[in-house]
């Protein structure tokens, strides 16, 4: 039987390793690959959005692309961020088994939804968390939020069409 501090840690431990996978390196904007992602990252009605930004980058043979876009409602924030390659492929693992997992600081539940295979956490003291979905072996949608709870975000994460982001990337 699993003690509740190493289920604690084996959470945190996931939504480290899902955050460190997703958050791209900002070393270097290329014009071209990203680009097919942009249209993809909406307006939100109430919500105020900063241009799309991306990157393409190859590395060893290995092309990673990241498509991304901030929205801020007074003190809430939303990150939409499109990634394909291989930091998607690792941060995909979380999502491929069923869990839930709850404890007086947050939960993080993997499910399928709308036919996506869906990682999400959230952070009861502030409000935080992510959503992880799986567009394909190496392609996901991330959208972290602040100041909403993560029904909120769900909702907002749905206003995103998963079916024309999973086409677009398996091109």
């Amino acid at each position: 039987m699993i003690d509740r501090r190493h289920l604690i840690r084996l959470a945190l431990a996931a939504i480290i390793l899902t955050t460190a996978a997703v958050v791209p390196p900002r070393l270097a904007h290329a014009e071209g690959g990203y680009q097919r992602f942009v249209p993809l990252l909406v307006e939100l009605s109430g919500w105020e959005g900063s241009k799309p930004e991306g990157m393409t980058m190859e590395v060893s043979g290995a092309s990673m692309v990241t498509a991304t876009r901030n929205y801020q409602r007074g003190e809430a924030h939303v990150d939409a961020q499109m990634v394909t390659g291989p930091a998607a492929q690792v941060a995909l693992a979380a999502t491929s088994t069923d869990m839930k997992i709850e404890s007086g600081e947050g939960r993080m539940s993997s499910d399928t939804i709308d036919g996506f295979r869906v990682m999400r956490t959230y952070t009861f003291s502030d409000k935080s968390g992510g959503i992880v979905i799986a567009l394909g072996e190496r392609a996901l949608f991330s959208l972290t939020f602040s100041g909403i709870d993560d029904v909120e975000a769900l909702a907002i994460a749905k206003r995103f069409d998963w079916k024309a982001m999973q086409a677009i990337s398996s091109k």
